[in-house]
């Protein structure tokens, strides 16, 4: 061990040095990038394992480290940074699931829809993710209070079909496809989650630019993998086994081909490369034990670039 220095700082030293390989790499990929994008985060300042609500919060309440987790979040916002305009929404005290801001709504153009979470634990982080969206001139659309709804967490916008894919079982109501739908006037598909390993839709289903799709199949009713085979033809489906599912690969972040995400399998790797992606992989450990990585640390704000106020 280096004189002076703790176990648990070193670690954080040895990151460091992953950090500075991958954000190398992210300023050589910025060059020629596309039109930036708009991205909601909350710094992880009050992250933390504090109760349980899903099965990856299983036997870790408390063991979440907080310095590690925010040099991982802080390694994520840097690499996203390059390509996209990041705004954040202030954390607060006592929600320690804040920084997982992908289920703070839905927001299309200028209109957002604030989520009804299900976990009462949860339910205070509605106020301030309104007041933000708010603030931003975004547009609330109304919600029924009795169908729950989280977010960005299981509605997944395909810009390429122009269509959003609807997660439900877990934590959104089955009534919630049919309200955005409305609400948002795109066609919506309803896909049923069986696993509760896999709790919300972003946990294992990933739209990707140029129609594909990374999804993990078992995660879904029979019904649903139908449907999502009779709309995205086989050439365009990238499904992943278990293991990477289990390492949350399809909670990702692509922006222009570039695929940020906790981890990636040699086989996947060479699948998304052959596919035209470049995969960089931003390791988020911490926060897996809360059920979380790239993706659910996001919110993607489509149409958005250059209205919100970006401060990273």
């Amino acid at each position: 061990m280096t004189e002076g220095l703790s176990m648990q700082q070193e670690s954080l030293m040895d990151f460091d040095a992953d950090v500075a390989a991958l954000d190398d790499s992210s300023r050589a990929l910025a060059r020629g990038a596309p039109k930036r994008s708009a991205i909601l985060m909350c710094a992880p300042d009050y992250f933390g394992v504090d109760y349980i609500i899903n099965p990856w919060m299983e036997n870790q309440v408390g063991q979440a480290t907080l310095p590690r987790a925010q040099a991982q979040w802080e390694n994520l916002r840097r690499n996203l940074a390059a390509y996209s305009d990041i705004a954040f929404v202030p954390p607060t005290p006592g929600l320690p699931d804040m920084v997982f801001t992908a289920n703070a709504g839905l927001a299309i153009g200028d209109k957002a829809v604030v989520s009804r979470f299900q976990a009462r634990e949860r339910r205070p982080e509605e106020r301030p993710y309104c007041d933000w969206f708010e603030a931003q001139g975004f547009a609330i659309a109304a919600w029924p209070e009795n169908v729950p709804f989280e977010g960005a967490g299981d509605a997944l916008i395909d810009p390429t079909r122009d269509i959003v894919w609807c997660g439900h079982g877990w934590r959104s109501g089955e009534m919630a496809p049919r309200h955005l739908e409305k609400i948002f006037s795109k066609r919506t598909i309803a896909l049923k989650l069986v696993d509760p390993r896999f709790y919300h839709l972003d946990t294992c289903f990933c739209p990707l630019s140029g129609g594909r799709v990374m999804y993990y199949p078992a995660a879904f009713d029979i019904a649903s993998q139908e449907a999502i085979r009779a709309i995205v033809p086989a050439e365009k489906r990238i499904d992943v086994d278990e293991k990477d599912a289990l390492s949350f690969a399809c909670n990702a972040v692509e922006i222009g081909g570039r695929i940020f995400l906790n981890a990636c399998s040699d086989e996947l790797r060479a699948r998304l490369t052959d596919a035209g992606f470049t995969p960089v992989v931003t390791p988020l450990s911490e926060f897996m034990k809360a059920g979380g990585a790239a993706k659910c640390l996001t919110l993607q704000l489509p149409g958005a670039a250059g209205k919100v106020t970006p401060r990273g």
